[in-house]
């Protein structure tokens, strides 16, 4: 990946000034970021280049990267509506927490890793390789920090090649059950974790759900089992060949990174900061639910609800049961 550029989509001024008249277009419109649908907000410049970068995720190497977005040209507003405009033509976007929110800011709020209500995208702190629970995420860096905060992505994959190659036994255990914490999102009558295998493979397609932060949460509920040793080297062995498989690549301001979460782990070094406010850095962040996608194992549903191909689907279920944007423009979601 690193010594190939198919994956990176370098916009030409032709496709910045087709987000620039979208987003005219739109704010002439005064409409809602939620409202804003891929009818709407129109890029027929730029959707040329969409259905390459759809069937690169869904189909090919499950990462690409768009470039070339001027951050001088575009205010911080701006650039929200590039990521929600980019998006809404790639997928449909799911709700990344308990508070129903389809659009994320990814900064550092304070919180501390380790609570069992903390997310890692509202810390400083390196994370771990994961998973997000929707078909693809997408980032789209605003400003960057003073040093670190780089990703790392890694092929599932070729982690479970690589495993099938030099420890069969520890890649069995994968399949298996683990149990992940929820980390305080549970809606009422659901347990506070849930089951789900790390590794699982449908009509021929892989698919991965992955958390060890996760894992390793969920231990603290007393009826959740506790992990053999087994299971707890294969965690160990994944790390590792996740550690020995990756690239690691900078996000510079403008750059979208979209990555498909079924074939791809990610993770972040940890991030040194700017002391000004307005330097610090902020990356806005979409989970997509992408038309294209895989049909799932029929145990994934409860993470995933919909396991069939094309169906809308991820997100975390908050309060008002309205976890894709499809039921939230539907009218019960408008007052939220």
């Amino acid at each position: 990946m690193e010594a190939r550029t198919d994956w990176i989509h370098v916009l030409d001024r032709e496709a910045v000034e087709d987000l620039q008249r979208a987003i005219e277009e739109v704010r002439r419109a005064r409409s809602e970021m939620y409202s804003v649908t891929a009818e709407n907000f129109p890029l027929p410049v730029l959707s040329r280049r969409f259905a390459a970068i759809a069937d690169a995720l869904e189909n090919g190497c499950g990462v690409a990267n768009i470039r070339g977005i001027p951050t001088g040209a575009f205010s911080m507003d701006d650039l929200r509506w590039v990521l929600w405009g980019i998006g809404v033509h790639l997928g449909t976007p799911v709700s990344q927490n308990k508070a129903g929110e389809f659009f994320a800011e990814v900064r550092d709020y304070g919180e501390q890793l380790g609570r069992p209500d903390s997310r890692g995208y509202r810390t400083a702190s390196s994370l771990r390789f994961h998973t997000d629970r929707c078909d693809v995420v997408a980032l789209l860096c605003a400003r960057q920090c003073r040093e670190g905060g780089d990703s790392r992505i890694v092929s599932t994959p070729a982690i479970h090649n690589a495993m099938l190659e030099r420890r069969p036994d520890l890649l069995e255990e994968l399949f298996g059950n683990y149990h992940h914490s929820r980390q305080s999102e549970e809606v009422p009558g659901e347990l506070p974790y849930y089951v789900n295998p790390v590794f699982g493979v449908h009509k021929g397609r892989f698919s991965s759900q992955y958390s060890r932060s996760y894992i390793e949460s969920a231990q603290n509920f007393h009826r959740a089992p506790r992990l053999r040793k087994e299971q707890d080297e294969a965690l160990d062995m994944l790390a590792a060949l996740a550690e020995e498989l990756c690239m690691q690549t900078r996000m510079e301001p403008g750059d979208i990174q979209l990555l498909n979460n079924h074939v791809t782990y990610h993770s972040r070094t940890a991030i040194v900061d700017f002391e000004e406010p307005d330097r610090k850095r902020l990356v806005y962040r979409l989970w997509l639910s992408t038309p294209q996608n895989r049909e799932l194992p029929a145990s994934y549903d409860v993470l995933w609800g919909a396991t069939a191909a094309g169906a809308v689907r991820g997100g975390v279920t908050p309060p008002s049961g309205l976890r894709n944007m499809d039921d939230w423009r539907k009218g019960a979601g408008r007052s939220a």
